[in-house]
């Protein structure tokens, strides 16, 4: 795909295996870790660390070293970046998840229908970001089986993931 896509114009994104929901079997001995990923690449095609667009950006960017392209690595499961997370998710039904490994979200329609006004709603969601705690992929090696944070989690598909 990386030599596919070099010189192409596009950005390819290569992303760690997921365990976001419960529904895809997955297993930690099936992620291929962005490192060995740019191990891999490098040794056919040399890249060259890129600086981030963004504070928060997930992708750590890197180009290749004749200047044909770019190609970005998401290390969310062997290089956790919940500590600068800057994402959140509104589900169709209208929770906000401020975690894609969420096990819940909070109702935000309940309050645009109860006729919140800007402010209102303003105060709630920085109360929102401003407290959470949101860790699952710091702490994933910490779950066991038995803990329903590691086994009741929203699935990717309803949160747009």
């Amino acid at each position: 795909m990386a030599r596919h896509f070099k010189g192409s114009g596009f950005i390819l994104r290569f992303i760690e295996y997921m365990d976001v929901g419960a529904s895809n079997g997955w297993k930690m001995d099936e992620v291929v870790p962005s490192a060995e990923i740019l191990a891999r690449i490098g040794a056919v095609l040399p890249l060259e660390r890129v600086a981030p667009n963004y504070p928060g950006e997930t992708s750590d960017r890197w180009r290749y070293a004749d200047g044909s392209g770019e190609i970005g690595v998401i290390s969310s499961v062997t290089q956790a970046f919940c500590r600068g997370c800057t994402r959140a998710r509104l589900s169709a039904d209208g929770k906000l998840f401020t975690c894609l490994f969420a096990t819940a979200g909070t109702d935000l329609r309940a309050l645009l229908r109860g006729g919140a006004s800007d402010v209102e709603l303003s105060t709630a969601l920085s109360a929102l970001w401003g407290g959470r705690a949101d860790r699952y992929s710091e702490l994933r090696s910490s779950h066991t089986p038995q803990d329903p944070a590691a086994t009741h989690k929203i699935e990717m598909s309803y949160i747009g993931g």
